[in-house]
């Protein structure tokens, strides 16, 4: 008996690990010649007006774009400091973690066509949605996030100097970077997909694998059967455990489909593929405090009304045998699972590679930096110059590359390297520690200076 259930498990993880590992790889890949080869100012450029004109572009914007919750929080302070309108912001918010290049290309792996085009479509117009009620009925919250925003702590480079990373900051006051060549971009393309991306993905992809298999053997089929003719309830539960929890927009996918194959009805899994990324606890705080409470009922209250709207509209408008789980799927969850190919071995072999080697090397970033705290403990002297800083509320490399930012954008600042895992700043330079500290959290982080 447990043989069984232990074989079938793996049937299952294999099935759904063999659909999405070549489309997980090609959105990785897209998703880093976005990071590189777009220009980081497009964003500002186009959403700093307060009109409609702004917030659609705002929503166009985010959703091709792989930022999770929490990495997308300070992006969008980062572009409310540049001058984008406050609907703008907002907009941005509710669009960019519900989906991403890398997302959408996963969902048509394991769903199919039409939810690979309804998600993306829910997004954007959650997000014009959002981005109006922010608009019309948060203009106090705009108010005081503008004066924020203009209060000596824009963390936007006004030197002029050119050819470096939005993410690293300005290079004020020291030698311009040389112009990348298109290998140089290709390279840094590469490290960003299959590196950085899943290093912050990665580990919630496995997660959300090992839960969507341990979900299809375990979860017996009466369960959500039962409540299969409840549409409604079906959203109201999923959005009762989704708003709290965290998973990211790829990882929410294999949990959408083993939860379908057990009865959920499509348009729920629609609302778990957007509630889930979108809003949790975490998120929730930090855009209370840095937008506003208003801003924050009003991004709640848009997610959840889009959400319900859009996955009513597929369990009643549209054909059910549009979202039907993949036979492939549904013949893993029989317990018939179909023998592998080699396309198939190769393809989840490289994809465990490249997974085994971001987490590998996020690991011994974490060893080799206690190790050399352990040494600036005893070689005082050939650290005096740097000062540490504690900041709370990093959860992934785009967090990381926002706070380098923001204090790179403090005078004085010489130098900055953030680790992720040790949740430290070490900064060179004569510098103000309150004016340090003040820039971190209008990014929506907390910062102290360690005696």
């Amino acid at each position: 008996m447990i043989l069984d259930w232990i074989e079938n498990y793996w049937h299952a993880l294999l099935m759904m690990s063999a659909e999405m590992a070549p489309y997980l790889l090609l959105g990785f890949f897209i998703a880093g010649l976005l990071r590189v080869f777009v220009p980081k100012t497009l964003y500002s450029k186009h959403l700093a007006p307060r009109n409609m004109k702004s917030v659609v572009k705002a929503a166009a914007l985010g959703v091709p774009l792989p930022l999770c919750s929490c990495g997308v929080i300070p992006t969008a302070v980062g572009l409310r400091k540049e001058g984008a309108s406050h609907g703008a912001c907002t907009s941005f918010l509710i669009a960019t973690p519900q989906t991403g290049v890398d997302s959408i290309i996963a969902t048509y792996s394991l769903m199919g066509l039409p939810f690979a085009i309804v998600r993306p479509l829910a997004a954007l117009f959650t997000a014009i949605f959002g981005g109006w009620l922010t608009n019309t009925y948060a203009r106090e919250d705009e108010k005081r996030s503008e004066a924020s925003a203009a209060d000596g702590n824009d963390a936007s480079c006004d030197c002029g100097c050119e050819g470096h990373h939005h993410d690293h900051g300005c290079s004020c006051g020291k030698e311009k970077d040389a112009p990348r060549s298109f290998g140089r971009k290709m390279l840094e393309a590469l490290d960003y997909a299959f590196v950085d991306m899943m290093q912050d993905v990665g580990k919630w992809l496995v997660v959300g694998l090992l839960i969507a298999a341990l979900i299809t053997v375990a979860v017996p089929n009466e369960w959500l059967a039962a409540l299969h003719d409840y549409k409604l309830l079906n959203m109201l539960l999923v959005l009762a455990v989704a708003i709290p929890m965290y998973v990211c927009a790829t990882g929410s996918i294999p949990i959408a489909v083993s939860l379908m194959a057990k009865g959920l009805t499509p348009g729920a899994a629609l609302v778990l593929l957007m509630a889930g990324p979108a809003v949790n606890s975490a998120s929730m705080l930090v855009i209370g405090k840095v937008f506003g409470r208003r801003t924050l009922w009003l991004y709640i209250l848009s997610i959840v009304i889009g959400a319900v709207l859009f996955g009513l509209g597929i369990d009643y408008l549209l054909p059910q045998e549009w979202f039907a789980v993949q036979s492939r799927i549904m013949g893993a969850c029989h317990h018939q699972a179909a023998g592998l190919s080699a396309t198939d071995w190769i393809w989840m072999g490289l994809l465990a590679a490249l997974l085994v080697n971001a987490l590998g090397r996020q690991w011994w970033s974490t060893r080799h930096h206690r190790y050399e705290c352990c040494c600036h403990e005893h070689h005082s002297d050939e650290a005096r110059e740097a000062f540490i800083y504690s900041v709370s509320g990093m959860n992934c490399n785009h967090c990381k590359a926002n706070v380098e930012r923001a204090i790179r954008s403090v005078e004085g600042v010489e130098d900055v390297e953030v680790s992720l895992a040790a949740a430290t700043a070490t900064v060179t330079g004569r510098h103000d520690s309150e004016a340090l500290i003040r820039q971190v959290k209008s990014f929506g982080y907390e910062a102290a200076l360690k005696v």
